[in-house]
């Protein structure tokens, strides 16, 4: 009967019913775009600066965090990368080489990062072989190498040329070669374009003379919320043996914009909470005080007053689930759409996303999880604003309502 009675009474005033729903709809509309291009914008540019450079998660010697040393290896064996293979949420083990060299051509030099792979699981895991806009990717077995087209420039090197690597190798030994230059890689992040050297791993631990070894065993995982479960898990396998850091160890200056971005954006959605709120609480309040008449008249007849209130808050949850509903509607196909065609940035802001070390682009994240929080909020929302005219409406004087006192007391 009050479902029947709530139901009715949103349709009288037709046009305060929709007004006070639309407005849940755009708070909805505006809060889930905004977080949903913000998430999808942090695990796209995770992801990506994790294939191309430091993974996920990387397996290391306890010292090479510190020394960054070619000293400091793991073992490159499958009983050694068993226990990793094993957890069922990891889908990539690389092995790699990764130390530091100078490099030089002619006249000119310059210091190196040397990152020995497996070039067709690399393949695999980061489509590196895109990136090549002159010559062609590296097999297993070559003796060349490909450079970055920031580096390539800065020796005035190309396809053919060839490049001296100079540094250290294990335990004292010198690490030196000649390699052919076999191809050039583009990376949109400018601090990797000036100074990678990819060369498959057989040739990078006979330049560091480092045998079946490796600097870091490089783990991967479609779930990125699943990375600190992940995290804890190794270093309950591998103990005190190895060290195992997460991307935000990894790339702490990554994880510091991103927290400060996050913190931002939250801060201007609870602000556009706080602003729609603002007007749907009047709205509630003017619909509640414009009642009285109607509201003294129930009482008068025999209504129970937690009833009204029950009638009250019957009538916002349907307020509230039509403008999820609208909100809903307009929200997933704006959001489904730039899931598939994410925006391109250009200009100056393309520049000075590319300065902080991320791609131009602002991809949609399309959650379950983001949803349903935004929901929860608007319904939080609904709630908070209708507890001041509930308790209006409780504290109603019968003869002052009766008599058309809109203050009913």
């Amino acid at each position: 009967m009050l479902v029947k009675l709530a139901w009715r009474n949103l349709w009288r005033q037709k046009r305060r019913t929709l007004l006070t729903s639309l407005s849940l709809a755009l708070a909805l509309f505006l809060s889930l775009f905004m977080r949903s291009m913000q998430e999808g914008s942090y695990q796209y540019n995770i992801d990506n600066s994790a294939r191309f450079s430091t993974g996920l998660i990387q397996l290391q010697h306890p010292e090479f965090a510190q020394s960054q040393s070619i000293e400091d290896l793991l073992p490159q064996t499958e009983h050694f990368i068993s226990l990793a293979s094993a957890l069922p949420h990891v889908s990539y083990r690389l092995p790699r080489i990764e130390s530091f060299a100078l490099a030089s051509a002619g006249e000119r030099s310059k210091g190196v990062m040397v990152i020995g792979v497996l070039p067709e699981r690399e393949e695999q895991y980061s489509g590196i072989a895109s990136k090549l806009v002159a010559g062609e990717f590296i097999a297993t077995h070559d003796k060349s190498v490909l450079v970055g087209e920031g580096l390539a420039q800065a020796l005035s090197l190309g396809v053919g040329d060839e490049i001296v690597l100079y540094g250290q190798g294990y335990r004292g030994q010198t690490a030196a070669g000649l390699y052919r230059i076999k191809g050039i890689l583009h990376f949109p992040l400018a601090g990797l374009d000036k100074q990678l050297v990819y060369m498959p791993l057989s040739l990078a631990q006979t330049l560091y003379s480092t045998g079946e070894q490796v600097t870091t065993w490089v783990l991967h995982s479609d779930e990125l919320s699943l990375i600190p479960a992940i995290k804890a898990e190794l270093q309950a396998l591998y103990g005190t043996e190895v060290n195992v850091r997460d991307w935000q160890q990894l790339a702490p200056e990554m994880a510091q914009q991103i927290t400060m971005d996050k913190a931002g954006g939250v801060f201007m959605m609870y602000l556009l909470y706080g602003i729609v709120g603002f007007g749907l609480f009047a709205t509630i309040l003017m619909m509640t005080l414009e009642r009285q008449r109607e509201f003294g008249v129930m009482l008068a007849t025999g209504l129970l007053r937690r009833k009204l209130l029950l009638l009250i808050a019957i009538e916002s949850s349907f307020i509230s689930l039509l403008g999820v509903i609208i909100g809903l509607a307009v929200s997933l196909p704006v959001i489904g759409y730039f899931y598939y065609h994410p925006i391109q940035l250009t200009g100056d802001t393309a520049r000075m996303m590319l300065e902080m070390g991320w791609e131009p682009i602002m991809p949609m994240l399309i959650s379950v999880r983001l949803v349903a929080e935004q929901v929860f909020i608007v319904l939080t929302l609904m709630s908070v604003c209708l507890l001041y005219p509930l308790w209006r409406a409780y504290h109603l004087t019968l003869v002052a309502a009766l008599k058309g006192d809109n203050n009913g007391h």
